[in-house]
């Protein structure tokens, strides 16, 4: 008798157990299907940064530095250019901003989260790094005269304040010219800081589209730059400008780059004023960012080092409202924002 009742008692809860799990199947199913939908967001997610990169100092009718990091568009800012260097001159062209005031807007844009980086070179010809003494030389007058260093007889352009680093913008002489070592000796000057959580020379670098660009190809593979802009807009003669190839032409070079640094954080390098409409349309530029939304950031988002978006320059972009798009879509994938 008590055999009988066991087995009655077993068939029985394996009957509850069935049922429970068929009243319960459905939820876990959508359990289930919650966390895949999580897990592909979450790896979407790292592509996904919303960072937007501006140059500004080209144009003194863009406005001051203060006002391009108050407009809440832009995550980094680069001032262009420190023009001269390399024998024994250094000068910077600002387009006519006046210096007075910059180092407080440096300041301001910093306490904002804002870091300000200092790019060198540019579309002129009187720089370069002619001797095996010239990458020490630059080192040491950038981080006496703009970075966290000072002596007596260095002026300081923006006084007191210090940028955040300095962006490599080398448009000009041999590929030979030695832009690794001066990479090295100013990351020499974080050595200075044993204790630091975080760099106080950051070295970035906006290469032209064709890979490898052979000026800075050198540099590059030391591996000391933490990020790469790279420029898709600007040059005539590359196929790989988005003016020139298109959409495929910039994919084609992009997946060379991010293959080749997978250490570095890659930015798409875009100009605002190449928007594919006249000029004094009124923003948003609908046609182009449709493109952009719809066929570019899909496919350039797929890198694991994909970091944003660069924007060439803050004059073009107050005029175009470019930024005022695409900040949102910096962060979205074909699939829609999150």
């Amino acid at each position: 008798m008590s055999i009988y009742r066991s087995r009655t008692r077993t068939i029985s809860l394996q009957s509850h157990l069935i049922m429970a799990f068929q009243r319960h199947r459905s939820w876990l199913l959508l359990l289930a299907l919650a966390c895949l939908l999580y897990l592909a967001a979450t790896a979407a997610e790292a592509k996904r940064t919303g960072e937007l990169t501006v140059f500004w100092g080209r144009n003194k009718d863009e406005g001051t530095l203060r006002e391009a990091c108050d407009t809440g568009l832009y995550n980094t800012v680069v001032i262009s250019f420190l023009r001269v260097f390399g024998h024994g001159k250094y000068w910077t062209d600002l387009s006519g901003h006046p210096l007075h005031g910059i180092g407080a807007d440096i300041k301001h844009c910093q306490s904002k989260g804002i870091p300000v980086f200092l790019s060198i070179g540019g579309g002129g010809t009187d720089y370069s790094l002619p001797s095996s003494a010239s990458p020490e030389a630059v080192a040491n007058h950038l981080w006496n005269a703009y970075l966290g260093g000072g002596s007596g007889d260095v002026f300081r352009p923006f006084g007191d304040a210090a940028v955040d680093g300095v962006d490599f913008y080398i448009d000009h002489g041999a590929p030979s010219e030695p832009y690794d070592e001066l990479a090295r000796r100013l990351d020499y000057f974080n050595s200075m800081y044993y204790h630091a959580t975080a760099k106080h020379v950051r070295l970035t670098a906006t290469p032209r589209c064709a890979f490898p660009d052979r000026r800075l190809e050198r540099a590059l593979e030391t591996g000391l730059f933490e990020r790469i802009h790279v420029r898709f807009y600007g040059d005539e003669e590359e196929r790989c400008s988005y003016k020139n190839g298109g959409v495929d032409g910039v994919v084609e070079e992009w997946e060379k780059w991010t293959a080749r640094y997978p250490g570095s954080q890659l930015y798409v390098g875009l100009a605002a004023a190449e928007s594919g409409v006249p000029d004094g349309a009124s923003p948003p530029v609908e046609v182009y960012l449709k493109y952009l939304y719809y066929d570019l950031l899909p496919k350039v988002q797929k890198a694991d080092n994909y970091g944003g978006i660069m924007i060439w320059d803050r004059f073009t972009d107050s005029r175009t409202g470019y930024s005022t798009a695409v900040k949102g879509w910096a962060s979205c994938s074909y699939g829609g924002c999150v």
